[in-house]
């Protein structure tokens, strides 16, 4: 269940008697550390207030396609975006089979047209009406499309018949939906990230840095997680939480950085350098603030850090080694070079002269940069381009049999 923490989940509520089930599935998507946004049909309304959800999930319910006040009337869309997962339970047989047939006649089949994350659905019906053949056609159809069904059930129903067509129970739904998220391109392997920026120390109470948040790294090592990997995360100063059933280690220069990298390198598979670190590092420390003198002018003298992913990518027997390149302009060249020079098996390339992508925001656009090519991925939320480059790394450390 920890594999839901700080996920986007869009609950859609049909109608049917099973819908009071929602209110408790509602409550453990959250424990679980969901954010849940509840979607429900009109007849679902029929059931169980929208009061009642709101409550549970913390956040307004969503009830009308056509609605002016919800992002000028393209709620669906910023809805369909801002989904890690579509869950329907209760599915209805008229939802099936409205979904099946590519309709979108409220918001709820609207966004499973719009969305282009997994969507899941838990069937709750009589127990004839999902034997008829028209039902079992059109959960063929969506399951063809990459449409997941949990259940039914198999169990006595409200109208006194028994058979299948009971939607599971809350926490049987909760954990499949957890599963989800898990895909296993990793499994057994150990993969080491670092996060953030590193410090510089100048005296007691100043220091040299940068802008980083540590977003990107963070969602890296969540998703490489779900992926089965063993991680450990080597974080600079930052303000996010540490992320659950991973290894943190918290550091603030970077040769603090570089010592907690190569401790246990041997171990690591995959390397990702996601740190913003600082180029270099004053040559003496005061021991005391230094203060304000009468001198218009104040020289710094700087030494040269150490070049954590170089150093790594240097050692015999690497590890399949990943590094970032966050330029303000000739992106891909810069990018490149970097990748040839210090002997890496991957970079990724992104421009932190906008301010829309990149440090301190929740979005990035990057290009996947190797030694056989290059590929850009679009702009969209740190959390899903997390996924996305781990699946990257997967597909191309697998033929090298490390």
């Amino acid at each position: 269940m920890q594999r839901l923490t700080n996920k986007q989940i869009i609950l859609g509520i049909t109608g049917g008697i099973a819908a009071y089930k929602s209110a408790e599935l509602t409550r453990l998507l959250k424990n679980a550390g969901a954010d849940v946004r509840v979607v429900m049909t009109p007849s679902a309304t029929e059931f169980i207030t929208p009061l009642t959800l709101q409550a549970l999930s913390g956040n307004p319910v969503h009830l009308h396609l056509l609605d002016t006040e919800a992002e000028a009337g393209m709620g669906h869309i910023e809805l369909a975006k801002w989904a890690d997962l579509v869950l329907i339970a209760p599915g209805s047989a008229n939802f099936i089979s409205r979904v099946a047939s590519g309709q979108g006649d409220d918001l709820l089949t609207t966004l499973c047209l719009a969305t282009e994350v997994p969507i899941c659905i838990a069937p709750a019906m009589n127990q004839a009406m999902w034997r008829d053949a028209g039902t079992q056609e059109n959960a063929s159809t969506l399951k063809k499309r990459g449409v997941t069904l949990f259940g039914p059930g198999i169990g006595e129903q409200a109208c006194g018949d028994n058979g299948p067509g009971r939607m599971l129970e809350p926490s049987d739904i909760a954990l499949l939906t957890a599963a989800q998220f898990e895909s296993g391109t990793l499994t057994g392997k150990t993969v080491f990230i670092t996060a953030g920026p590193t410090r510089e120390a100048l005296d007691p109470v100043r220091y040299i840095s940068n802008h980083s948040s540590g977003k990107m790294g963070y969602a890296l090592a969540q998703a490489a997680a779900e992926a089965g990997a063993k991680v450990k995360l080597i974080s600079g100063p930052v303000t996010l939480p540490p992320p659950a059933r991973i290894e943190t280690i918290t550091v603030e220069s970077a040769q603090e950085m570089l010592e907690a990298s190569l401790q246990g390198l041997a171990h690591c598979d995959i390397f990702i350098a996601a740190a913003a670190v600082a180029d270099y590092r004053p040559t003496a420390v005061s021991e005391h603030k230094i203060k304000k003198g009468s001198e218009e002018i104040m020289e710094l003298h700087l030494v040269k850090n150490p070049d954590i992913v170089a150093t790594v990518a240097s050692m015999e027997n690497k590890p399949f080694t990943v590094g970032f390149a966050a330029e303000t302009r000739d992106v891909l060249k810069y990018a490149k070079d970097k990748l040839t020079r210090k002997n890496l098996d991957m970079i990724i390339a992104n421009d932190v002269s906008r301010n829309d992508i990149g440090f301190n925001s929740d979005e990035n656009a990057v290009t996947v940069v190797t030694h056989s090519g290059a590929e850009t991925l679009p702009q969209t939320s740190k959390r899903k381009l997390a996924t996305q480059l781990i699946d990257h790394i997967a597909n191309q450390y697998t033929p090298l049999a490390r």
